[in-house]
């Protein structure tokens, strides 16, 4: 039995002969305006850079390229991360010592400041907290900036690379990651457990977004032997940090990395007298 239903019309934007739709322009708002609290002193942390660097070395440790290593400071320590034998990138996750339930919140970092953290920029803990946790405070490769594709260096867009989207993009099963790396770390070190592992601060990293089709990029490390980031933590911390097995990240995930493209990274904190 033939159907009684009328033929269906075609949506009026599908039609052969719509006009394409016209949209109004607008300047753009930046959405969030700053806080009190994202505003550091300069001088104030300049002086307490100081402070820490002219007083005593208490802790140095190498991060072996592929794996990860946790350590803990206290309010007003500062940490050094150096690239201390070849370009190299890192993950970073940042806890509350007292507390491992309040942890770095890297999208309210990136909403609070921008896409890639420059010198006196904080970074901000998770709700119902939302306090500053660290604040940079020198970055050797400041002068970098923001490149003509619109790269620039230590961003809080990325994830941590990890195994299940290598899996996705390659259908293999794999262990060699950030993630893997972060997750044995505090596993062993500090009896935490997978859930712990959270979105992370790319140092080192150049990143940014494609103009045509805004995909998240990737440019080789500028980072060289020698270069380095200061921080200063604003609260007890426990931090890791996962020298990342994309080394520089010059070739793209999902495909093998030669063990030349990584290196280690050295952490050195310091305490004022």
């Amino acid at each position: 039995m033939a159907s009684t239903a009328p033929p269906a019309t075609p949506a009026p934007w599908c039609g052969r002969d719509s006009k394409p739709r016209t949209f109004e322009k607008h300047s753009p708002v930046i959405c969030y305006d700053k806080p009190e609290a994202s505003i550091v002193s300069k001088p104030e942390y300049d002086d307490k850079r100081f402070q820490a660097l002219t007083g005593d070395l208490i802790q140095t440790l190498v991060v072996p390229k592929r794996e990860a290593r946790t350590w803990t400071m206290q309010a007003g320590d500062l940490c050094r991360i150096t690239v201390n034998e070849g370009s190299q990138v890192g993950d970073m996750n940042f806890w509350n010592l007292e507390n491992t339930a309040e942890r770095f919140y890297s999208g309210k970092t990136r909403q609070l400041h921008s896409t890639h953290l420059r010198v006196y920029d904080r970074l901000w803990s998770c709700l119902p907290y939302l306090r500053p946790m660290a604040t940079f405070v020198f970055d050797s490769l400041a002068s970098y900036g923001i490149d003509e594709d619109g790269g620039a260096l230590h961003d809080v867009i990325g994830t941590r690379c990890d195994d299940y989207t290598y899996k996705l993009i390659t259908g293999k099963d794999r262990v060699g990651s950030c993630h893997s790396s972060l997750v044995k770390a505090v596993v062993e070190e500090r009896g935490l457990t997978e859930q712990d592992v959270h979105d992370v601060w790319n140092i080192f990293m150049c990143t940014g977004f494609t103009r045509d089709t805004q995909q998240y990029f990737c440019k080789p490390s500028p980072a060289r032997k020698g270069d380095f980031i200061d921080f200063v933590a604003d609260m007890n911390l426990l931090v890791a940090l996962s020298a990342c097995p994309q080394g520089d990240v010059s070739i793209q995930v999902g495909a093998e990395v030669p063990d030349d493209k990584c290196h280690p990274l050295k952490v050195e904190v310091f305490r004022k007298k």
